[in-house]
């Protein structure tokens, strides 16, 4: 049965802060604009401030949809749902507000020592109406962990910038928001502060982030590693079976 309210339920918010993963849904004014629904995770990234705001950390992204169709029309939906224990859906309405990277507002949220490697903005929604409903046809799913292979990835980038005397070096962290988080897909103005902005990159905890599952080296290592496996055994039995032949 939906239910809707005009603000966050109490009864929500633990709920909510519990969740691993959240969709974020925007669109341009246009009707050809494209809509765009994205999938947001990390740990501690999503936070209530209070039954009528929330914000989360963006991290860089290979595109900038969210940030460009809020700084036109401010319009945005948040999505949760139960992916264990009872089913539940709960979407927040609301209006969001971009801060940069570089800003005096990004920092009041974001402490430099708090801020994860890679977050472009923090993304304020003030919410206007809140809608619950069953979930039934949402399948169990077990979490594992949050990957953090955009978070090794964002730490190289910056550790580039941060080491580089130019404002933005070839490979850096700058250097990416200025190839493609300029513009929408619809071309709509996307970052305008974080890719010119001078204030450093933090460096605190970044040697907590190692490489997960899904990076590069260790999936090479899991695959090959395998197969290298059968080929040397496999290698192994022909030459024995050549000596013995010889031997014979």
């Amino acid at each position: 049965m939906v239910q809707y309210f005009d603000e966050i339920p109490s009864s929500l918010v633990k709920w909510i802060e519990q969740q691993q993963i959240f969709w974020v849904a925007t669109s341009p004014l246009s009707e050809t604009g494209h809509v765009n629904v994205s999938p947001k995770g990390g740990q501690g990234m999503f936070h209530v401030v209070n039954p009528r705001q929330v914000w989360y950390e963006e991290l860089t992204g290979s595109g900038v949809e969210t940030v460009s169709h809020l700084r036109e029309n401010g319009r945005i939906t948040v999505l949760f749902n139960a992916f264990e224990g009872p089913p539940r859906i709960a979407r927040l309405y609301g209006r969001g507000t971009v801060y940069e990277f570089g800003t005096a507002e990004f920092n009041s949220y974001i402490p430099a020592e708090s801020r994860k490697p890679g977050t472009r903005s923090v993304i304020v929604v003030d919410v206007f109406k809140v809608g619950t409903s069953c979930g039934y046809a949402v399948p169990f799913f077990d979490f594992k962990a949050h990957r953090t292979r955009l978070l090794t990835w964002a730490v190289q980038k910056e550790s580039l910038d941060s080491a580089a005397e130019a404002a933005s070096p070839v490979g850096g962290l700058r250097a990416y928001w200025n190839k493609a988080n300029l513009k929408s897909l619809d071309g709509l103005p996307g970052l305008l502060i974080a890719p010119y902005t001078t204030e450093s990159f933090p460096i605190k905890h970044r040697d907590g982030y190692k490489p997960d599952d899904e990076s590069t080296g260790h999936r090479l290592t899991r695959v090959f590693g395998r197969d290298m496996n059968l080929l040397v055994g496999f290698t192994l039995g022909v030459l024995a079976t050549s000596v013995y032949m010889r031997m014979a």
